[in-house]
């Protein structure tokens, strides 16, 4: 889907914690706050980040509302496909895996301080993350679809989407950015499912987003659908603390493994076929 995060913000983050994107995105404060605070959370239970020791630990950043890379059944145990491929480098590493589940911002926040060793929650590559953190090889590909209430009548297809139309993103990802470029008149939610109920509501005119949890937003959804045809295409990627080479090259080794061998798309059936 996915994510990305102006160069604007970036820098702002980089220079301090409480910076924020300013007016564009008031939502990243209370995002750094999740940050900070589950960076103190950790450093508690954990004494440093398990990247800096041996716990025996693995510690994922994911934000488990992006069904089905990551998402919840019971509302705390997170599972999906990045769990299922984290699960497995754990597995390759002797290490057990742990999960910490904050806001997607939170999420590279976390990995760029390295109170987690690596975030994995649809995270695209672009170069302004990558003078901040380093990325794994690229082991799945996406398509940005719009999603629309049935018989609203707003929009007839994915190219009615352009500068005046209200769209619904989540906060931070490539929709957010993507559809702020084009002069859309964007509306940030923590959660699709704020979405979909607005969408309703007739408080927006759609939703851009990845096509696998759109599929599931929909099915949730009986008065939603989406539109035929895609915006754009997008890659992810496991981001870890910029240097930490040992660990990429370990990640790089199973993820090209799991890739070759077919385990990822199983993967992704599993989590798209209940």
């Amino acid at each position: 889907m996915k994510r990305m995060v102006s160069l604007a913000c970036v820098l702002a983050l980089a220079v301090s914690m409480m910076a924020g994107c300013g007016s564009k995105k008031e939502e990243t404060k209370a995002a750094e706050t999740t940050a900070e605070t589950t960076a103190e959370t950790t450093a508690e239970t954990a004494g440093e980040s398990a990247a800096a020791g041996d716990s025996g630990k693995l510690i994922m950043a994911t934000e488990a509302g992006f069904a089905p890379y990551e998402y919840t059944e019971d509302g705390q145990t997170v599972i999906g496909v990045d769990v299922d491929i984290a699960n497995e480098i754990a597995k390759a590493m002797g290490k057990e895996l742990e999960i910490q589940n904050m806001t997607f911002d939170g999420a590279l926040l976390a990995v760029q301080q390295g109170v987690v060793d690596f975030a994995a929650a649809g995270i695209s590559v672009t170069p302004a993350r990558q003078e901040e953190m380093d990325f794994t090889i690229e082991y799945a590909t996406s398509r940005q679809v719009v999603v629309v209430k049935k018989d609203a009548g707003k929009l007839a297809s994915v190219e009615d989407v352009q500068a005046g139309t209200v769209v619904g993103v989540q906060t931070g990802t490539t929709a957010d950015f993507y559809c702020g470029d084009e002069g859309c008149e964007v509306k940030q939610y923590g959660k699709y499912a704020e979405a979909a109920m607005e969408l309703k509501n007739d408080k927006i005119d759609c939703i851009v987003m990845d096509s696998l949890p759109a599929e599931q937003l929909v099915a949730a959804n009986d008065d939603l659908e989406i539109l035929e045809g895609e915006l754009f295409t997008d890659k992810y990627a496991i981001a870890v603390k910029k240097g930490n080479t040992e660990l990429l090259d370990q990640m790089n080794e199973v993820l090209q493994k799991l890739v070759d061998e077919g385990k990822v798309d199983e993967f992704t059936i599993n989590h798209t076929t209940k």
